[in-house]
């Protein structure tokens, strides 16, 4: 570990604050600043960008936080990725770090900071050499084609180090984490577009490319199909978007008392989504990367992995976990045996991957029962009619964070499959982890509002 140390100290980092809590309106600028960064980013092109073959994968840049064709193109994949490998290595025990002292933690970060690095480079390296976004075939044969992989791998690389640095900020200064705030974001974008896009229809010119204005066109020219279409596409958006927040509301509540303050009690929340999203983020970064790589490999010809029409996976693998849009199947009665077999495929993929990372994240970020049990103690609680003793208050809560970090798993990976298959305004995954995303920063901002409201709750919560 000592290598792995001392490029973590070499590599430029951002400095956290100094003092202990930063003011609400603070850390309401930087994410600010940090979004309009974002988003300008994703309007600044390759230069000697010739082919872009990702342009077709939309909703794979969604999950990624990317956009491709833009310096960002890399998104938030290399370091989703550094942190799928490193969950991996340690769930499996591979890696032996402590993460419950504080040098462990100091040597997990470094880690994972060696890890994102290398996939920003790896990556790069990929999307350029595999045709993904190449220089123009007009250079092909010459010099100056390799000299522009290399400047394209170059602008790629600088892109996702930036994206690390802008995590970074949010993290240390802002509300939430950059890469939840990225997907946010893109999700947003998304949905608002496809929701009120007034312009015509690339496929359709006679109706709105909006799904609600293209919804009152269709029904004015008698196209009930389309509007049908539309139709289901709100629909299920509105849906996704009330059982998450209903989700997300779910959750058992410990009641604690301060040992030595008498009349002081507190609850220790326990969300149903005990790991939010971040199990979804993994399974949805692991299927994105291995369809990114089965289209570079198809587009080489070298189909290992499946083949595609257009931008949708036919044969292979990616076939598999491809998750078909059951409801516009239905409408436009296209639905077959062979559909049947992709829902239950890919909605156990994202139900066993889910639970999987689920129970590896709960291991790896001090969120299982000693390490919780070990934070109520520290803090002076104990769970009233029981004696304090944190073997005590591990087994009790033993009882709650297996069940909710298994059955949460699962079941927030069904819902995302369940949304990417019903045909959203967004990629369904997109849309449930913008709405949990939002539903935590709403949580965050409002305790740091109601904590600069109140200077004695401060004190307390201090």
């Amino acid at each position: 570990m000592g290598f792995l140390e001392t490029v973590s100290n070499l590599w430029p980092e951002v400095k956290g604050p100094t003092q202990k809590r930063l003011p609400f309106k603070e850390k309401l600028k930087w994410t600010g600043i940090i979004l309009v960064i974002f988003f300008v980013l994703g309007l600044v092109p390759l230069f000697g960008l010739g082919q872009n073959a990702l342009q077709q994968f939309e909703f794979l840049s969604i999950i990624l936080g990317a956009s491709f064709g833009s310096i960002i193109s890399l998104g938030i994949g290399p370091i989703v990725t550094a942190s799928i490998v490193l969950q991996l290595l340690s769930g499996t025990g591979i890696i032996g770090i402590d993460t419950t002292t504080p040098d462990g933690r100091v040597k997990f970060q470094a880690l994972q900071k060696v890890i994102a690095v290398s996939f920003t480079l790896f990556e790069a390296i990929i999307y350029v050499m595999m045709g993904g976004l190449a220089p123009s075939a007009a250079y092909a044969g010459t010099s100056l084609f390799w000299q522009f992989q290399i400047i394209l791998i170059v602008q790629l690389f600088i892109g996702g180090i930036l994206i690390m640095f802008m995590d970074e900020v949010v993290s240390k200064w802002g509300f939430g984490s950059g890469v939840s705030l990225f997907i946010a974001a893109g999700v947003a974008q998304q949905i608002f577009i496809r929701a009120f896009n007034f312009l015509p229809s690339p496929t359709n010119p006679d109706i709105a490319a909006g799904a609600i204005p293209a919804l009152f066109q269709s029904l004015g020219n008698g196209d009930i199909t389309t509007a049908l279409l539309m139709l289901a596409g709100i629909v299920s958006t509105v849906v996704v978007f009330a059982i998450c927040v209903y989700g997300q509301s779910m959750k058992v509540e410990i009641p604690l008392s301060f040992g030595r303050v008498r009349g002081h009690s507190m609850r220790w929340p326990l969300n149903f989504f005990y790991t939010s999203n971040i199990p979804v983020i993994l399974v949805a970064a692991l299927l994105a990367n291995i369809q990114l790589l089965a289209t570079l490999f198809a587009n080489l010809g070298w189909p290992i992995l499946g083949t595609f029409s257009g931008s949708t996976p036919v044969s292979g693998l990616v076939a598999w976990i491809y998750a078909p849009d059951v409801v516009r199947a239905i409408i436009t009665g296209s639905f077959t045996w062979t559909n049947v077999i992709q829902v239950f495929v890919y909605s156990g993929i994202m139900m066993i991957g889910s639970m999987v990372f689920s129970i590896f994240w709960v291991q790896t970020a001090n969120m299982d029962a000693a390490s919780q049990a070990k934070q109520i103690m520290a803090s002076g609680l104990q769970i009233p009619g029981f004696r304090r003793d944190q073997r005590v208050l591990e087994r009790i809560l033993s009882r709650y964070i297996w069940p909710l970090t298994v059955v949460g798993g699962l079941s927030i990976g069904l819902l995302a499959a369940l949304a990417d298959l019903t045909g959203a305004l967004s990629q369904g995954t997109g849309i449930l982890l913008a709405v949990m995303i939002v539903y935590k920063l709403y949580e965050e901002i409002a305790k740091q509002h109601m904590m600069d409201m109140h200077p004695a709750l401060r004190k307390m919560m201090e």
